[in-house]
């Protein structure tokens, strides 16, 4: 097939940096256009230095009737308003990294290929999962699709600096977050929204409340979410029930000893442990939360969306050291 002309519409940060890492490996691929309003003009390895020696690449204007697929990475409030500016031609197919299209609007299509797979082949606009949705989701779905949750959830999950953008803010500054950890946005974290909306699509008598404590860590990438439950089944019978729900799924691992974060930074997998301890169901999720959580996770619905195999492009080897 021909190559897929891809834009990057707000290329100036992470989750654009990453997508510019993975699609200039990608076989499948050729990048057209990567527009910055604030670094219009500018080599792109300016801003993404990591990729110094392997583009050529500028920040420029898009032309829309030149690209088959745009990614954007406008940040939260303002693909919405990207969408209400500019006429994209039909042809073109959005995938949206924001959160501005997670709840269904405009005809999008909520983005996590372990729960609407089918869906995300045949559509051409797509919202990308939010990162922390995306760990949490992947370490209830098989629960849910066996209406095996009847009472409460309780979340605590950590997550890199890299998930608060690019952007300097007090609580991204290195002074600040280096040798530093912090709670915010208890039981209230955005992502609680589109948690809830995938469990109760799979088991729409779950009535029962999701509990989330999300904690600021001091490294920047990776998310580790440390997940319980009651839960009244063998845990052999529960461990069954993900092995069985994820065998057609190439990025997850079912592991049988508790996960490290570095054995999924730089890389689409989510690795998840599941133990029965008394009364209850422990499940831990690890994954990267640049690329399972963001850019990976887009590359892999844009080949799922093109008819591609989603493991390609995406064989990469985590950092280990």
């Amino acid at each position: 097939m021909s190559r897929i002309r891809v834009a990057i519409e707000g290329g100036a940060g992470y989750t654009a940096g990453e997508l510019l890492r993975l699609l200039i490996n990608h076989p499948n691929v050729e990048i057209k256009f990567v527009n910055s309003e604030s670094h219009k003009g500018r080599p792109v390895s300016d801003v993404h230095h990591d990729l110094l020696g392997d583009t050529n690449l500028y920040f420029d204007s898009i032309d829309f009737t030149q690209v088959d697929v745009v990614f954007l990475c406008k940040g939260h409030g303002k693909s919405l308003q990207f969408m209400k500016e500019i006429q994209l031609p039909k042809s073109i197919k959005i995938i949206d990294l924001s959160e501005d299209f997670r709840d269904g609007k405009e005809g999008f299509v909520y983005g996590l290929p372990e729960f609407n797979r089918e869906r995300i082949k045949s559509t051409s606009k797509l919202a990308n999962p939010g990162c922390f949705a995306t760990a949490i989701e992947l370490a209830l779905l098989p629960l849910a699709s066996s209406n095996m949750l009847y009472s409460n959830v309780h979340i605590t999950a950590i997550t890199g600096s890299t998930g608060a953008g690019q952007s300097l803010s007090e609580t991204s500054h290195f002074s600040w977050r280096n040798n530093n950890i912090s709670i915010y946005k208890p039981f209230k974290h955005q992502h609680l929204k589109e948690i809830g909306m995938c469990i109760k699509n799979l088991q729409p008598t779950f009535k029962k409340v999701i509990n989330m404590i999300p904690i600021r860590g001091n490294f920047s990438r990776g998310i580790l979410a440390s997940i319980y439950t009651q839960c009244h089944w063998d845990g052999e019978y529960v461990k069954s029930r993900f092995i069985d729900y994820y065998q057609n799924h190439p990025f997850i691992r079912i592991v049988d000893e508790m996960p490290d974060l570095k054995q999924v930074v730089n890389t689409n997998k989510c690795i998840i442990y599941i133990e029965k301890i008394d009364d209850k169901i422990y499940i831990v999720s690890a994954i990267d939360n640049l690329l399972k959580g963001a850019s990976g996770q887009a590359v892999q619905n844009m080949n799922l969306m093109f008819g591609l195999d989603e493991i390609t492009g995406l064989k990469l080897k985590s950092v280990g050291f």
